[in-house]
């Protein structure tokens, strides 16, 4: 198995690059690629690049084709971002509003239905958030998250949802006892 690791955080010493950094450390060598977004500079704002090769389903961008290639030699993507705003960072939605493009990510099919392309993909999410469960539950901010995500983005693409795991009340430290648990449940379900 192949795993990449797509960290959205710009800064190295933060939370999230630490979780990341123990979920790569948790895998097998060689098998794992990790993806930072922002060290690596990538720029998600959708250009008119990017509109042609939606319109065209086909001639992408150099890097967002160098984003395609990596999927592509991935059989487990695992997303590890902090939550803004009850979302994810600008950064990561952009890669995927850039990266999981028309005619790759998905196409349109016979009568205008949606033909998913990235089936063979499975997905895993670790958002780390600020406030506790309670919170996210009692506004209805996990369900927002399963819809938006989950039913907007992985399943339109056809990819198979694997764990979600939230790392909740990290700007309270509360998070850091989750760590082992999160990163021990990931690590398996990625056949570590």
């Amino acid at each position: 198995m192949s795993t990449l690791i797509v960290i959205a955080h710009p800064d190295r010493t933060s939370f999230t690059h630490h979780v990341a950094d123990r979920l790569a450390a948790a895998l097998p060598a060689g098998g794992v690629e990790v993806a930072d977004l922002a060290a690596e500079d990538f720029d998600p704002r959708f250009t008119l690049a990017d509109r042609h090769s939606y319109l065209v389903a086909g001639d992408y961008p150099a890097d967002v084709a160098a984003e395609m290639a990596r999927l592509d030699r991935a059989d487990q993507l695992v997303l590890v971002f902090p939550v803004f705003w009850w979302s994810m960072p600008a950064l990561l939605k952009g890669w995927i509003d850039r990266v999981f493009a028309n005619g790759w990510a998905f196409g349109v099919g016979e009568g205008g239905g949606i033909r998913p392309g990235l089936g063979r993909l499975t997905a895993h999410l670790i958002p780390v958030a600020g406030s506790d469960a309670a919170l996210y539950e009692r506004r209805g901010y996990d369900r927002s998250f399963e819809t938006q995500i989950g039913t907007g983005i992985l399943d339109y693409c056809g990819v198979r949802r694997g764990l979600t795991e939230f790392l909740y009340d990290a700007d309270a430290g509360g998070a850091a006892d989750d760590v082992d648990r999160v990163v021990a449940k990931v690590a398996a379900a990625v056949g570590a």
